[in-house]
């Protein structure tokens, strides 16, 4: 699976705990391996290593303190740079050039983006052409960037949890493992 990590830029303790906690179950779901959260919110990031912990696999939230270093140090050990946005180039006219590329940091913007992240971003990418949620395009995103690698995000296994859900037509199913 390729190297993600996805940076989270714009995090409002006091507003967006429930949004920026699902962009990281999302990520995680979808074959990122880590998260870095540009806020102090303790609680979002525990939140996040807890369902890791008890579902599996190796993901990690954590926080930073400067996204412009993270960045910086990222593109500095030749990794390259997505920022998801509205006002990017369109997802389709891009994916192809980005799929293959790790390491990959995407960047999910909250607040108004600070406008430096536009020049810092390797590609500016819309996930679509109309306002919709950081973490559906975060979604359709991932999961065209693993289709076109030939890999299938829905099929992830995720090793060392306590918990399972075992497919079924109907109802509820899961394993524990404790």
């Amino acid at each position: 699976m390729m190297k993600i990590v996805i940076l989270r830029i714009g995090h409002r303790p006091q507003r967006d705990q429930r949004v920026t906690t699902h962009v990281g179950l999302t990520a995680r779901a979808l074959g990122a391996s880590t998260m870095l959260l540009a806020s102090n919110d303790k609680g979002v990031v525990q939140s996040i290593n807890e369902v890791s912990r008890q579902w599996g696999g190796n993901f990690i939230a954590r926080t930073v303190t400067s996204w412009k270093q993270e960045i910086h140090d990222w593109k500095d050990k030749g990794g390259k740079v997505v920022h998801l946005t509205m006002y990017g180039r369109n997802l389709p006219d891009v994916i192809d050039e980005i799929s293959g590329i790790e390491p990959l940091m995407i960047v999910v913007g909250a607040e108004k983006v600070p406008p430096g992240i536009y020049q810092m971003a390797d590609w500016n990418v819309a996930v679509g052409s109309q306002p919709h949620s950081e973490i559906a395009a975060l979604a359709v995103f991932l999961d065209r960037l693993h289709t076109l690698g030939n890999n299938d995000p829905l099929a992830l296994e995720f090793p060392g949890g306590n918990l399972k859900i075992i497919a079924s037509e109907r109802g509820k199913n899961m394993e524990e493992k404790y």
